[in-house]
């Protein structure tokens, strides 16, 4: 007798750990540099440069890059940016971690505090937390067929287990040009820039992803004219493309996520040789896991008349896919400038970063909590100055419908800004938009399966025992596969006997004949 096992390959999570780690700097201001009245906004970007893996921990070392849009004194030429790096090394616990294991290291600014100590000194306070997974791929199996054994008979089960099929990390280059239009005026320096990736989608097609997205891009840049007045930019730049993925297909069931790793922004001369055009470098990176949805009749139960066959079981874990779904929220509100600050004459820029307070598991689904950061540059009525910032929080609660989701279950959820606009109304700026989330749930199943098949055997003389006639009258648990194991015979041995063509019923009466009667006299 042989047992014909399937593996289904599958992604745990071995352990995981988090730290959070305050990072301060006080920054000089450059000679070169005139003093600074004010801080306009900043951003961070937390880039890792070493991760090494060790016996229960992770070495993580690299820079938090700062950059400050600041307002100088005095000057003819009242905003210049201003750049810092924050060093870090960090060793985080990650119990069960070893050299050569697969690592997910993942980190984000939680807070971060810019302050003036002096006109020629600047304090940076920062928050930054770093999560790290170990995850590893194993293989669970459970027997899906007896074979060299003609009389056995068995019961099977239906289960929908979720195979990994692809799991690697890629990027994405995308490269672009922006021309100034006619209006405006040659770029003496750029002053300040931003880059936001909107939009995203990657689709599983034959050996490929397909990726598409948006890339908004805003510049702030001082004009090489004799003014050197301020002038700014936006230019929404759509891309697509492929990335290569072996074993991939297009009805597979993709769980990705996309982060805009590195941007450069350089100006080039047109064709005339003036400085008209801005060259943008992206990568994308790509943390990929693709799945493969699969019907498998495991085996349940198993007997032969002719055996006495012992099923050895085990437990064993599989996933099935819970629900892939696709939302969008819409948000709105307005954000009141304070009476202190400067008026307001026109909006350069807007800008949002979705952050999550809480994600939670309820009985309809998913539900998500959290607050879209806005921040809003614009031009005041002020020549001293010419730019200021209103921030403010939009908050936001979306319930993802899962049904089903427990405790059992394990998902994933990428949130991301679609759309997002301002504009002046009053004293009061405006903001709309549109955040769309990305729902990956599967339900984790403890399955008991047969690993093994003990035989031996008949015991003839409590075979014996039992009558090798019977009239049985159906109970309304019976299933036709129990009476036949029950009494030695076969489900197809029954319904030949007493000419069945319909499934049984409670208190039908069945003739049921020992088949193993019949064959140990043979």
């Amino acid at each position: 007798m042989e047992i014909v096992k399937k593996k289904i390959r599958m992604s745990r999570q071995r352990s995981q750990a988090m730290n959070q780690i305050t990072l301060e700097e006080d920054l000089n201001v450059p000679d070169s540099k005139a003093d600074v009245t004010g801080i306009i906004q900043h951003r961070a970007k937390v880039r890792v440069e070493e991760s090494k893996i060790m016996e229960n921990q992770i070495l993580v070392s690299g820079n938090l890059e700062v950059w400050m849009l600041c307002l100088a004194e005095g000057e003819q030429h009242p905003v210049y940016r201003l750049q810092a790096k924050l060093p870090f090394s960090e060793k985080l616990n990650l119990e069960g971690a070893k050299p050569g294991d697969n690592v997910s290291l993942k980190w984000k600014t939680e807070d971060i505090r810019i302050s003036l100590i002096n006109s020629r000194k600047i304090s940076i306070q920062a928050l930054v937390t770093f999560e790290a997974s170990v995850e590893e791929l194993y293989d669970t199996q459970a027997a899906v067929e007896v074979k060299e054994m003609p009389d056995v008979s068995v019961r099977t089960k239906k289960i929908e287990p979720l195979s990994m099929a692809v799991q690697k990390k890629d990027i994405f280059r995308i490269k672009e040009e922006i021309s100034l239009s006619s209006n405006k005026p040659n770029i003496g320096e750029i002053l300040w820039d931003s880059v936001q990736l909107r939009s995203w989608d990657v689709r599983p097609g034959d050996g490929v992803l397909d990726i598409r997205g948006e890339l908004f891009v805003f510049v702030l840049y001082a004009a090489d004219d004799e003014n050197g007045s301020r002038q700014w930019i936006e230019s929404a730049l759509p891309f697509q493309g492929q990335i290569d993925c072996t074993g991939c297909r297009p009805e597979m069931v993709p769980d990705i996520e996309v982060t805009l790793a590195e941007r450069t922004l350089e100006v080039r001369p047109d064709y005339d040789g003036e400085e008209r055009i801005l060259q943008l470098d992206a990568v994308l990176e790509l943390d990929i896991r693709i799945y493969e949805e699969d019907t498998v009749q495991i085996l349940e139960d198993v007997y032969a008349p002719s055996k006495e066959l012992t099923p050895v079981f085990g437990e064993e874990s599989y996933e099935s896919l819970l629900i892939r779904n696709y939302a969008k929220s819409r948000i709105s509100d307005r954000i009141r400038i304070s009476e202190n600050s400067p008026r307001l004459l026109q909006i350069c820029h807007c800008r949002g970063e979705v952050k999550v307070d809480e994600i939670a598991k309820t009985e309809q689904g998913i539900k998500m909590e959290g607050a879209i950061e806005i921040s809003v540059l614009y031009i005041t009525a002020d020549d001293e100055h010419p730019f200021a910032l209103v921030t403010g929080m939009i908050p936001f609660s979306h319930l993802m419908e899962a049904e089903g989701i427990t405790s059992e279950c394990r998902f994933h959820l990428h949130p991301q800004i679609e759309q997002l606009s301002a504009s002046m109304s009053g004293e009061e700026v405006e903001i709309k938009g549109t955040l769309s989330l990305n729902l990956f749930a599967v339900r984790i199943m403890h399955q008991n399966c047969i690993l093994d098949i003990e035989e031996k055997e008949l015991d003839l003389k409590k075979l014996q025992e039992r009558p090798g006639i019977v009239c049985y009258v159906v109970q309304p648990e019976d299933t036709l596969w129990d009476i036949a194991k029950k009494y030695y015979t076969t489900s197809e041995h029954i319904r030949n006997m007493n000419h069945l063509t319909e499934e049984i019923r409670a208190g039908q009466k069945l003739l049921i004949v020992k088949s193993a009667v019949l064959h140990t006299t043979s």
